[in-house]
């Protein structure tokens, strides 16, 4: 399985890449379980201030790949009872959408391919999201009478909107990346050959920068899409007031007064 999952860490960046091309990245239990580990570490580790999630071949991610291990219950299907499923998608797919949007450094998504179903979710779950012109994003449930899993039905209303969340899903259709930039769902389309060079430009951009502020920053903006405007506010002065005691927040305060670049070091 090692193989399946590469990783790297280079200039502060953690580079975790889906590596099963024949299955165009259909994503294993195991392989699951290995980025939810690396995101984990990423968190913990303060050599690590961004991460890149991306993939080999002409698939970023078709899905999930429950043949890869077991699933919860380890049931067949006519041996199922109620609860079963459930279960599966909160240990499974949920949990791996979540580590993304829990993870403390900021997450660069660079999609080189087709991101059906859990795939789409992966990366839209990325604080930032790059595509290759190639790239398609698909709502692949309703192909198969299913409904959305792995938070789709949580974060396609707050990037798009409801309705398009509808049209998106209700349809399963492909949505070319251009089309993806236009709706919101991406930031940034490339050439297929200028991928990891744009992804790797933003990552370590973010890796320069104030790693607790970028923490906190991620935090906030995941939480307002859930708060009232008190709570977002109270949760806004309570962060800079926690920034506010880190050594990167008084080195950018003494940049700015003494008219210098501040130099972060991610503390």
């Amino acid at each position: 399985m090692t193989d399946e999952i590469l990783h790297r860490l280079d200039n502060g960046v953690s580079w975790i890449t889906l590596n099963r091309p024949d299955a165009m990245n259909a994503v294993t239990w195991d392989q699951r379980e290995r980025v939810i580990a690396l995101l984990a570490d990423a968190s913990a580790d303060p050599g690590v201030r961004a991460v890149v999630i991306t993939a080999t071949g002409r698939g970023f991610c078709a899905g999930a790949d429950l043949r890869g291990g077991p699933a919860a219950g380890d049931r067949a299907a006519g041996d199922r009872v109620v609860g079963d499923v459930a279960r599966m998608i909160r240990l499974g797919a949920q949990r791996l959408i979540t580590a993304v949007l829990d993870c403390e450094k900021p997450v660069v998504a660079a999609v080189n391919g087709t991101a059906a179903g859990i795939g789409a979710h992966l990366a839209l779950a990325c604080d930032l999201v790059i595509a290759a012109e190639p790239a398609r994003f698909i709502e692949v449930f309703v192909r198969r009478g299913l409904v959305p899993d792995g938070g789709g039905a949580y974060l396609l209303p707050r990037l798009v909107g409801p309705q398009k969340a509808k049209e998106l899903m209700f349809f399963g259709d492909a949505v070319p990346a251009v089309e993806a930039e236009r709706l919101g769902l991406v930031n940034k389309v490339v050439p297929a050959e200028e991928l990891e060079a744009t992804a790797r430009a933003w990552a370590e951009r973010l890796a320069q920068g104030p790693t607790r502020a970028l923490a906190m920053t991620k935090q906030l903006v995941n939480a307002s899409l859930d708060s009232d405007r008190a709570a977002a506010l109270a949760a806004e002065a309570t962060a800079q007031e926690l920034n506010m005691t880190t050594a990167d927040a008084g080195e950018g305060v003494a940049g700015f007064v003494e008219r210098r670049t501040p130099t972060f070091l991610g503390r």
